[in-house]
C-alpha cells in the first residue's frame, strides 16, 4: 500500500499548486479566489526518489458545520485522517495568522507526522513569515516557491524522513524481472484486455441535477461535497469504483452551464475546462437530468457534446421519487430522447433517487451494456448482408439524374464503431439515408447507447480530369 501524503493549509496559501509539480501536470484548478478547492483531489506524485500519493484538499475554515465552508473542512479532516502525514503549507508572505494557529492544533490533535512548508519564498517578502514558522512548533520549516518550483529538493529531504525511497533494483534483477513476464500473446489477447480493463466513466450535468450525490452514492461514502447550493463542484474528481465484477474510474465533474453564463467569468471557464476535459478521456459519460425538468435546452446541448466526441452515453433521471406516474414518465422520456438526440437514439435511460438509492442497481448494466456497444466490432461479411438487405428495402436516391451506388461497407476502427462505405457520389448520400443505414445498424448489431460515425470512399470518376 502507497504512503499517503495531505497537503493542508488555509484557503488561497498555494495547495494546489504545490499539488500539481508533484503529480507532474496541471490536475487541480489554480486561481487567485480564495476556497477555489473544495473537495479532496488525490493523485500519484513523484519527487525525486520519493513516489507516494498526494491529496490536495480544501482551505481549513473556522465555520458552523452545516455551513459551506464547514462541510470543505470536514472533508480535510478526513483526508486528514486517511493520511501518513501531512504538508501543512503556510503563505510565508502573509506571514502568521490564527488560521494558521488553528490548523496547527487540528495537526497536533491528529497525531500525524507533520512536514511545515513556507510557500511563496521567492523574495525576500517572505523571510519574515518563514521566521515566524517556527512559532507553530514543527521544527524547521522548508521554504518553496511553488508556482516557481524552487525549494523542491529540501522538501524531498524532509518528507524522505517519513516516506520510503525508491529502491531501484540492479541490471541484474531487472533482467530477471523481465524473465519472468509473459512474452506478448501468451495468454493475452485482445478480448481478454478489454474485460479486464478499467473503465473510465464520467457523471455530467447542469448544476445541482445530484452529480455529486450520486457519485458518493456508488462509492459508498461522502468523498465530495453535496448541499442544495449550484455550483459546488468545482474541480473533476476521479475515485476507483469496483462494480458488477468491473472495475471503474468514476469522475464527479462540475456542472456544465450556459456559454452566456461562463463567458468571461475565469474560474468558470476552468471549471467547464475541466468537465471537458473529463468527457475526452471517458469511456461512457453518464448524463444526469433531473427528471422533474428533464432534457431541456442544455440537457440535449451536453449530450450533443457527449455523441460529437464519440463517447458512450447513458442517460440517468435522478430525482425519480418525486415523480408520481412513473410508467408513464418513462415512455415520455424515452420518446423525448429519442426524438431530440436522433445520433444516440436508444442509448440506456435509468430512474433513480441518489437520496434514497432508488434505481442504482441498474446503473452498471446500462453502462456494460453501452460500452459494449461502444467496443463492439461487426464481421465485413455481416455487414454487407445487412447493408444489401438495407438497399433492397431501400434504394439510395438519384443527385442530379445518377443514382447513388453505395457498393460495400467495412468497420474500420470502434471506439466509438466507425463505418467505411464504398461506391460513388456518396458525398451526396442524403443525410437521412444515412440515418436510415445508422438505425439499421443500431438494430441489428445491437448498437445503442453509442454513437456511429461514417466515412464515404467514393470511386474516382475515370471521365473526369484531374
Amino acid at each position: 500500500m502507497s504512503f499517503t501524503l495531505a497537503i493542508v493549509g488555509r484557503p488561497n496559501v498555494g495547495k494546489s499548486t504545490l499539488f500539481n509539480k508533484l503529480v507532474g501536470r496541471k490536475m487541480a484548478l489554480v486561481h487567485d479566489t480564495p476556497g477555489v478547492t473544495r473537495d479532496r483531489f488525490e493523485a500519484d506524485a513523484v519527487l525525486g526518489n520519493l513516489a507516494f500519493r498526494v491529496i490536495d484538499t480544501a482551505g481549513f475554515e473556522d465555520d458552523t458545520p452545516e455551513s459551506l465552508a464547514g462541510r470543505m473542512t470536514a472533508q480535510t479532516m478526513t483526508a486528514i485522517a486517511d493520511a501518513d502525514a501531512c504538508l501543512f503549507v503556510i503563505d510565508a508572505r502573509a506571514g502568521l495568522t490564527t488560521g494558521d494557529r488553528i490548523i496547527a492544533a487540528a495537526l497536533r490533535k491528529a497525531g500525524k507526522p507533520v512536514v511545515l512548508a513556507a510557500n511563496k519564498c521567492e523574495s525576500r517578502a517572505g523571510d519574515a513569515g518563514y521566521n515566524e514558522a517556527y512559532a507553530l512548533g514543527f521544527g524547521e520549516p522548508v521554504a518553496v516557491s511553488a508556482e516557481h518550483s524552487l525549494g523542491l529538493g529540501a522538501l524531498e529531504e524532509a518528507l524522505a524522513e517519513h516516506i520510503p525511497r525508491i529502491v531501484h533494483p540492479d541490471e541484474d534483477e531487472e533482467d530477471a524481472d523481465a524473465a519472468e513476464l509473459p512474452l506478448l500473446g501468451d495468454g493475452f489477447g485482445d478480448e481478454e484486455l478489454a474485460a479486464d480493463r478499467v473503465i473510465r466513466l464520467a457523471i455530467v450535468g447542469r448544476p445541482n441535477v445530484g452529480k455529486s450525490s450520486l457519485f458518493n452514492r456508488l462509492l459508498g461514502e461522502e468523498r465530495t461535497l453535496t448541499g442544495p447550493e449550484a455550483g459546488i463542484t468545482r474541480d473533476t474528481i476521479a475515485a476507483p469504483w469496483h462494480a458488477g465484477g468491473r472495475d471503474f474510474l468514476l469522475h464527479d465533474t462540475a456542472g456544465l452551464r450556459r456559454k452566456a453564463r461562463v463567458a468571461g467569468h475565469a474560474l468558470e471557464e476552468m471549471s467547464v475546462g475541466s468537465t471537458l476535459e473529463a468527457i475526452r478521456f471517458a469511456d461512457c459519460v453518464i448524463v444526469m437530468l433531473d427528471a422533474t425538468q428533464a432534457f431541456e435546452k442544455q440537457d440535449l446541448t451536453i449530450a450533443d457534446l457527449i455523441a460529437r466526441e464519440g463517447r458512450a452515453v447513458v442517460f440517468i433521471a435522478n430525482k425519480w421519487d418525486l415523480i408520481e406516474n412513473r410508467a408513464g414518465a418513462v415512455g415520455d422520456l424515452r420518446d423525448r430522447l429519442d426524438k431530440s438526440l436522433p445520433q444516440i437514439v436508444g442509448a440506456p435511460l435509468v430512474g433513480i433517487s441518489a437520496l434514497t438509492g432508488e434505481g442504482l442497481d441498474r446503473i452498471v448494466p446500462a453502462v456494460l451494456a453501452a460500452d459494449a456497444a461502444w467496443n463492439k466490432r461487426v464481421g465485413t461479411s455481416a455487414l454487407n448482408r445487412f447493408l444489401e438487405n438495407a438497399l433492397d428495402r431501400h434504394a439510395p436516391p438519384s443527385v442530379s439524374g445518377r443514382r447513388v451506388r453505395v457498393r460495400y461497407m467495412t468497420q474500420v476502427k470502434a471506439r466509438p464503431p466507425t463505418f467505411a462505405l464504398f461506391g460513388n457520389q456518396l458525398n451526396s448520400l442524403p443525410e437521412d439515408y444515412v440515418r436510415y443505414l445508422t438505425n439499421g445498424l443500431r438494430e441489428a448489431f445491437d448498437l445503442k447507447g453509442t454513437p456511429l460515425r461514417f466515412l464515404m470512399r467514393s470511386s474516382k470518376n475515370p471521365f473526369v480530369a484531374d
